[in-house]
Protein backbone atom coordinates (compact mmCIF):
# COMPACT_ATOMS: atom_id res chain seq x y z
CA UNK A 1 0.00 0.00 0.00
CA UNK A 2 1.17 3.49 -0.86
CA UNK A 3 0.37 6.90 0.61
CA UNK A 4 -1.92 7.55 -2.37
CA UNK A 5 -3.82 4.33 -1.59
CA UNK A 6 -4.20 5.42 2.03
CA UNK A 7 -5.78 8.63 0.71
CA UNK A 8 -8.35 6.47 -1.09
CA UNK A 9 -9.47 4.65 2.08
CA UNK A 10 -12.99 5.40 3.31
CA UNK A 11 -12.53 6.59 6.88
CA UNK A 12 -15.97 8.23 6.97
CA UNK A 13 -17.98 5.07 7.76
CA UNK A 14 -16.14 4.52 11.03
CA UNK A 15 -16.00 8.12 12.19
CA UNK A 16 -12.44 8.49 11.00
CA UNK A 17 -11.36 4.91 11.70
CA UNK A 18 -11.08 1.68 9.71
CA UNK A 19 -10.75 -1.80 11.25
CA UNK A 20 -7.38 -3.45 10.68
CA UNK A 21 -7.19 -7.25 10.73
CA UNK A 22 -3.67 -8.32 11.65
CA UNK A 23 -2.45 -11.56 10.08
CA UNK A 24 0.82 -13.40 10.65
CA UNK A 25 2.63 -13.10 7.32
CA UNK A 26 4.24 -16.51 7.76
CA UNK A 27 1.73 -18.81 9.48
CA UNK A 28 -1.34 -16.92 8.12
CA UNK A 29 -2.94 -16.93 11.60
CA UNK A 30 -5.25 -14.03 12.41
CA UNK A 31 -3.52 -12.32 15.33
CA UNK A 32 -5.73 -9.43 16.41
CA UNK A 33 -8.13 -6.68 15.37
CA UNK A 34 -7.28 -3.03 15.80
CA UNK A 35 -8.36 0.31 14.38
CA UNK A 36 -6.43 2.85 12.35
CA UNK A 37 -7.07 6.43 11.46
CA UNK A 38 -5.27 8.06 8.55
CA UNK A 39 -2.29 9.07 10.71
CA UNK A 40 -1.89 5.55 12.13
CA UNK A 41 -1.96 4.02 8.65
CA UNK A 42 0.61 6.54 7.40
CA UNK A 43 2.87 5.99 10.43
CA UNK A 44 2.64 2.21 9.97
CA UNK A 45 3.73 2.60 6.36
CA UNK A 46 6.55 5.03 7.20
CA UNK A 47 8.04 3.24 10.23
CA UNK A 48 7.35 -0.40 9.36
CA UNK A 49 5.84 -0.93 12.83
CA UNK A 50 2.11 -1.51 13.03
CA UNK A 51 0.45 1.48 14.67
CA UNK A 52 -3.16 1.77 15.77
CA UNK A 53 -5.48 4.46 17.03
CA UNK A 54 -6.49 3.64 20.61
CA UNK A 55 -10.20 4.34 21.04
CA UNK A 56 -9.89 4.30 24.84
CA UNK A 57 -6.92 6.71 25.00
CA UNK A 58 -7.90 8.63 21.86
CA UNK A 59 -4.31 8.63 20.66
CA UNK A 60 -1.90 6.72 18.43
CA UNK A 61 -0.57 3.46 19.83
CA UNK A 62 2.44 1.61 18.44
CA UNK A 63 1.88 -2.10 19.12
CA UNK A 64 4.60 -3.27 21.49
CA UNK A 65 5.86 0.20 22.46
CA UNK A 66 5.70 -0.88 26.12
CA UNK A 67 5.98 -4.68 26.00
CA UNK A 68 8.47 -4.87 23.15
CA UNK A 69 6.15 -7.27 21.29
CA UNK A 70 6.06 -5.21 18.13
CA UNK A 71 4.47 -6.10 14.81
CA UNK A 72 6.77 -5.60 11.82
CA UNK A 73 4.81 -4.58 8.73
CA UNK A 74 4.97 -6.80 5.66
CA UNK A 75 2.00 -5.46 3.69
CA UNK A 76 -1.29 -3.58 3.99
CA UNK A 77 -4.22 -4.29 1.69
CA UNK A 78 -7.65 -2.68 1.56
CA UNK A 79 -10.84 -4.66 1.00
CA UNK A 80 -13.13 -4.08 -2.00
CA UNK A 81 -15.03 -1.25 -0.26
CA UNK A 82 -11.81 0.35 0.95
CA UNK A 83 -13.14 0.58 4.50
CA UNK A 84 -11.18 -2.27 6.08
CA UNK A 85 -7.50 -3.26 6.08
CA UNK A 86 -5.70 -6.57 6.14
CA UNK A 87 -2.28 -6.04 7.63
CA UNK A 88 0.29 -8.79 7.21
CA UNK A 89 3.01 -8.58 9.82
CA UNK A 90 5.82 -10.48 11.50
CA UNK A 91 5.16 -10.57 15.25
CA UNK A 92 8.05 -10.18 17.67
CA UNK A 93 6.81 -12.04 20.73
CA UNK A 94 3.22 -12.81 21.78
CA UNK A 95 0.56 -10.51 20.37
CA UNK A 96 -2.14 -10.77 23.05
CA UNK A 97 -1.78 -9.07 26.46
CA UNK A 98 -2.51 -12.49 28.00
CA UNK A 99 0.75 -13.83 26.58
CA UNK A 100 -0.98 -15.80 23.82
CA UNK A 101 0.37 -15.66 20.25
CA UNK A 102 -3.07 -14.48 19.10
CA UNK A 103 -6.00 -12.59 20.63
CA UNK A 104 -8.37 -15.24 19.26
CA UNK A 105 -7.36 -18.12 21.52
CA UNK A 106 -6.78 -21.41 19.73
CA UNK A 107 -6.23 -20.16 16.22
CA UNK A 108 -4.24 -23.08 14.86
CA UNK A 109 -3.28 -22.26 11.26
CA UNK A 110 -3.26 -25.99 10.46
CA UNK A 111 -0.51 -28.50 9.89
CA UNK A 112 0.17 -27.49 6.30
CA UNK A 113 0.57 -23.82 7.25
CA UNK A 114 2.85 -24.92 10.07
CA UNK A 115 4.95 -26.98 7.67
CA UNK A 116 5.17 -24.11 5.19
CA UNK A 117 6.21 -21.75 7.98
CA UNK A 118 8.80 -24.28 9.17
CA UNK A 119 10.12 -24.59 5.62
CA UNK A 120 10.44 -20.82 5.28
CA UNK A 121 12.24 -20.57 8.62
CA UNK A 122 14.67 -23.36 7.79
CA UNK A 123 15.22 -21.95 4.30
CA UNK A 124 16.45 -18.70 5.84
CA UNK A 125 19.17 -20.60 7.70
CA UNK A 126 21.80 -21.09 5.01
CA UNK A 127 23.36 -24.24 6.48
CA UNK A 128 20.08 -26.02 7.30
CA UNK A 129 18.95 -29.28 5.72
CA UNK A 130 16.17 -27.44 3.89
CA UNK A 131 18.56 -24.83 2.50
CA UNK A 132 21.00 -27.51 1.33
CA UNK A 133 18.27 -29.61 -0.28
CA UNK A 134 16.80 -26.58 -2.01
CA UNK A 135 20.25 -25.69 -3.33
CA UNK A 136 20.56 -29.22 -4.73
CA UNK A 137 17.60 -28.51 -7.00
CA UNK A 138 14.13 -29.83 -7.82
CA UNK A 139 15.37 -33.20 -9.04
CA UNK A 140 16.96 -33.94 -5.68
CA UNK A 141 13.79 -32.89 -3.86
CA UNK A 142 11.76 -35.13 -6.18
CA UNK A 143 14.12 -38.02 -5.42
CA UNK A 144 13.58 -37.48 -1.70
CA UNK A 145 9.80 -37.46 -2.17
CA UNK A 146 10.07 -40.80 -3.96
CA UNK A 147 12.25 -42.26 -1.20
CA UNK A 148 9.91 -41.05 1.52
CA UNK A 149 6.90 -42.46 -0.36
CA UNK A 150 8.53 -45.90 -0.46
CA UNK A 151 9.32 -45.68 3.25
CA UNK A 152 5.67 -44.86 4.02
CA UNK A 153 4.54 -47.87 1.96
CA UNK A 154 6.99 -50.17 3.76
CA UNK A 155 5.93 -48.84 7.15
CA UNK A 156 2.26 -49.39 6.31
CA UNK A 157 2.85 -53.06 5.57
CA UNK A 158 5.35 -53.98 8.27
CA UNK A 159 5.75 -51.44 11.08
CA UNK A 160 3.75 -49.99 13.96
CA UNK A 161 1.55 -46.89 13.81
CA UNK A 162 4.23 -44.67 15.33
CA UNK A 163 6.61 -45.54 12.50
CA UNK A 164 3.86 -45.01 9.91
CA UNK A 165 3.13 -41.52 11.29
CA UNK A 166 6.83 -40.65 11.39
CA UNK A 167 7.42 -41.70 7.79
CA UNK A 168 4.21 -39.98 6.64
CA UNK A 169 5.35 -36.73 8.31
CA UNK A 170 8.64 -36.94 6.40
CA UNK A 171 6.75 -37.48 3.14
CA UNK A 172 4.39 -34.52 3.65
CA UNK A 173 7.25 -32.24 4.63
CA UNK A 174 9.24 -33.09 1.52
CA UNK A 175 6.09 -32.76 -0.60
CA UNK A 176 5.67 -29.21 0.71
CA UNK A 177 9.30 -28.58 -0.26
CA UNK A 178 8.62 -29.89 -3.76
CA UNK A 179 5.58 -27.68 -4.18
CA UNK A 180 7.51 -24.65 -2.95
CA UNK A 181 10.29 -25.42 -5.45
CA UNK A 182 7.70 -25.12 -8.23
CA UNK A 183 6.21 -21.91 -6.83
CA UNK A 184 3.13 -23.75 -5.57
CA UNK A 185 1.48 -24.06 -2.17
CA UNK A 186 -0.70 -26.72 -0.62
CA UNK A 187 -3.66 -24.41 -1.27
CA UNK A 188 -3.20 -25.19 -4.96
CA UNK A 189 -3.51 -28.90 -4.17
CA UNK A 190 -6.61 -28.29 -2.06
CA UNK A 191 -8.14 -26.27 -4.89
CA UNK A 192 -7.59 -29.21 -7.26
CA UNK A 193 -9.18 -31.62 -4.77
CA UNK A 194 -12.15 -29.28 -4.30
CA UNK A 195 -12.60 -29.10 -8.08
CA UNK A 196 -12.53 -32.90 -8.33
CA UNK A 197 -15.14 -33.15 -5.59
CA UNK A 198 -17.34 -30.58 -7.34
CA UNK A 199 -17.04 -32.42 -10.64
CA UNK A 200 -17.79 -35.75 -8.95
CA UNK A 201 -20.94 -34.35 -7.33
CA UNK A 202 -22.13 -32.80 -10.61
CA UNK A 203 -21.72 -36.07 -12.54
CA UNK A 204 -23.59 -38.29 -10.06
Amino acid sequence: MTRDEIDQLDFSKGSGLVPAIIQDAQSRSVLMLGYMNREAAEQTLETGRVTFFSRSRQSLWVKGETSGNVLHLVSMTADCDRDCLRVEARPEGPVCHTGSPTCFGNNDPGIIRTLEALYDTREDAGTSYVARLKAAGTRKIAQKIGEEGVEVALALTGEDNEAVCSEAADLVFHLVMGLKARGLTFDDVLTELAERRRTSVETR
